[in-house]
């Protein structure tokens, strides 16, 4: 009896689930005679999303980042490259903007987050991609690497509006490279670096955000916290503009890289039952299956779990999926092990890193990872900077193809790291 998995979304949960469970049904080893694995995309662009943080720098090009979807996945996946019209969960069938429609045994979302551009007033309106961008889509860190090229001093500003977002730690990652940019030109002293986030502090887990607030304070960085962002308004002069909070206070910009509210796709938004009111889809997050019906899971962005939106979380998620998709075809218990396991390297400028290590209840915490002898944790390094620049490779060959990285599993290890009492985290 042939089962029908279709996965919608080809970034990089979708991609490394249908790859693992090619891997797995190409051998038969189920009992089903045939397994048919099909991903539905918009487009054919695959993109490496954490190298979008190098292009504002002139670190990294359009063609290092982008690659045809197709060619990641493995021979006898099919591709269907069209926009996706809504899901009718009671008729376990997918209507697609193309007319077509796709019935499924189970479904995968993998459709991760999008930019909500439009939550925010002014964001898009005078000033847009001239002095305000967003280096979280190519086309605006592409503008950036051209304005911060030609800015010569004045008031530069890193703004997170509203969480969740992809990469929490992007955005202060952008405020590390570029003290180290202007430095290296010559002109940091004429430019003023603001990290303006709703937060509290610097970062969402309070072990690392005290790391990471020094680390701001030591490279001249200002940090204005609980600031919520209600607009974004031009001078008439259209050469600088403020970010406006909900409170009546006032972020003055002559430049500003902003991170806007995301959402999950919209045709969750169409789809009766899928999703919530920001279109992410309510999973479970233990086992990844959805709430909506029982053969429908969720993974990475596309989730409101509360982990990291990151690429490592979808790449440790994406082993209990699989073997939870296996399970449930073969009317087995599912596994409820995934512990929310983040693993992110934050580039600290001038050719160095920090490495966190964080889970659902664990605090990122001081030692090593994956062992004792590893990359270490909380602390800048060149090694974790160079483990930074080698996961790229990692994630095209290793990571996309569904292929376990040695030493590294879905959970969180606890080998080589100082596990701190509940007493201690709260000194």
């Amino acid at each position: 009896m042939t089962k029908r998995i279709v996965i919608l979304g080809g970034g990089t949960g979708g991609t490394l689930v249908a790859n693992r469970l090619h891997r797995h049904y190409r051998h038969r080893r189920a009992g089903f005679d045939q397994v048919e694995i099909t991903v539905v995309d918009r487009d054919d662009h695959h993109m490496y999303q954490p190298g979008l943080l190098f292009v504002p720098f002139g670190l990294a090009s359009r063609s290092e980042i982008v690659r045809p979807r197709r060619a990641q996945l493995q021979q006898g996946i099919e591709f269907i490259e069209t926009g996706i019209d809504r899901v009718d969960t009671v008729a376990d069938t997918v209507y697609l903007e193309n007319g077509r429609e796709l019935s499924y045994d189970l479904l995968v979302i993998a459709t991760g987050a999008q930019l909500a551009f439009d939550e925010t007033e002014g964001l898009t309106g005078p000033g847009w991609n001239e002095r305000v961008f967003t280096f979280y889509d190519l086309a605006g860190a592409m503008g950036l690497e051209t304005a911060l090229a030609e800015f010569e001093g004045g008031r530069l500003v890193v703004n997170v509006v509203d969480l969740p977002i992809k990469c929490p730690v992007a955005p202060l990652e952008f405020c590390f490279l570029a003290d180290w940019y202007f430095t290296e030109r010559g002109i940091r002293d004429k430019v003023e670096i603001t990290y303006a986030t709703p937060l509290d502090g610097a970062f969402t887990k309070p072990v690392a955000s005290s790391t990471l607030t020094a680390l701001l304070e030591e490279k001249g960085i200002h940090l204005v916290t609980e600031f919520n962002t209600g607009s974004v308004e031009m001078d008439d002069d259209g050469m600088s503009g403020r970010l406006v909070g909900y409170d009546g206070r006032e972020v003055p910009f002559d430049l500003a890289a902003i991170i806007p509210l995301h959402s999950g796709a919209d045709y969750v938004g169409r789809s009766e039952g899928l999703g919530d009111d920001l279109n992410f889809v309510p999973t479970d997050k233990a086992t990844l299956q959805t709430l909506a019906k029982p053969n429908i899971f969720a993974i990475g962005d596309a989730t409101n779990v509360p982990a990291s939106k990151a690429g490592s979380v979808t790449h440790f998620e994406g082993e209990v999926l699989v073997e939870n998709i296996i399970r449930f075809l073969e009317h087995r218990e599912l596994d409820s092990t995934f512990d929310g396991h983040a693993n992110c390297f934050i580039e600290t400028g001038f050719g160095k890193a920090l490495l966190i290590d964080f889970n659902y209840e664990t605090e990122p915490l001081t030692g090593h990872f994956p062992t004792a002898v590893g990359m270490p944790l909380l602390k800048e390094s060149r090694m974790n900077h160079l483990g930074k620049l080698m996961f790229q490779w990692v994630y095209w060959h290793a990571l996309l193809q569904g292929r376990d990285i040695p030493g590294i599993g879905a959970d969180m290890p606890t080998a080589g790291k100082h596990i701190q009492s509940k007493e201690e985290a709260t000194v």
